[in-house]
């Protein structure tokens, strides 16, 4: 009973720690960090990539199984054809992004001063196509989700390295309002992202093993079995408003991008190893 209630204790410390405002997301990171190290010391930084799968061996298995001959390989390819296909002005995806595009994705999203916003990259990827006079794709449609596979295969073994322009008071909000998000409960269930993931990683919710939030945007678009095909981060977003019961937003909406953009830089050091395969 006495180690039930300091457990208590130590978890209501810890949301009320994280739900201080902070102005030093350097800090922020090495605290972050060092609570996952302390919950799971025989793990490593870039075990976290592998998210659930860090904390159970045997899934853990059969997912690099899987992961020989995964089910969005057809994805990667369509995904290459289609970014090296030019436009019809003649201009081509290339153009848009630093290095052609290739091996770039452990920098999204970043804080642009021009838009004074949040750019991710399937956001990045609509802004090439509207300058370049073509119509914008879904965010959970083939072809984009096919680009966005074939990037991040460019960008496997690259660290992620998202930072925040700290004597810029706009992006530092923007990573606050990301950070307030996740901490923040909201739905029927009264919930919070971190709930989940901060709180209770390694627990089971159902059937489900509930995966570390650290190295939760290393791997993605995902392809999950219960969807049967890939799907974007802002779509598991959306799903896990809908098991809190809370309404969902759209894709690419603010609070989205800030969200992603607090998570991506909680995981800086991180490896990224997507396209993945998640049950």
């Amino acid at each position: 009973m006495l180690i039930l209630l300091r457990y208590l204790i130590t978890i209501i410390g810890i949301s009320l720690y994280w739900h201080q405002v902070f102005a030093d997301p350097q800090q922020d990171v090495k605290d972050y960090q060092q609570y996952y190290q302390q919950r799971f010391p025989n793990l490593s930084l870039q075990d976290y990539a592998n998210g659930a799968y860090a904390l159970d061996e045997k899934a853990k298995l059969n997912w690099l199984d899987i992961e020989e001959f995964p089910p969005y390989e057809q994805e990667i390819d369509q995904g290459s054809e289609l970014f090296n296909t030019p436009f019809a002005n003649g201009q081509s995806y290339a153009s848009c992004f630093e290095n052609g595009g290739i091996a770039i994705a452990q920098n999204y999203p970043y804080w642009d001063k021009k838009q004074q916003s949040v750019i991710t990259l399937p956001l990045a990827i609509n802004q090439c196509r509207e300058k370049n006079q073509e119509p914008v794709l879904g965010y959970d449609s083939f072809d984009m989700l096919a680009l966005t596979a074939y990037l991040a295969y460019t960008a496997r073994g690259q660290t992620i390295n998202i930072q925040i322009p700290e004597q810029d008071t706009k992006a530092l909000a923007a990573y606050q309002q990301g950070k307030d998000y996740y901490f923040t409960r909201r739905g029927q269930l009264n919930f919070s992202c971190s709930h989940c993931h901060y709180q209770y990683p390694g627990y089971k919710l159902r059937s489900e093993l509930l995966s570390p939030a650290l190295g939760h945007t290393s791997h993605w678009p995902v392809y999950r079995a219960k969807w049967g095909g890939l799907g974007s981060l802002h779509r598991r977003f959306r799903g896990c408003h809908r098991q809190i019961k809370a309404k969902p937003e759209p894709q690419q909406c603010e609070n989205y991008r800030n969200l992603e953009y607090f998570l991506s830089h909680m995981s800086n050091g991180i490896k990224l190893n997507g396209p993945s395969y998640r049950k």
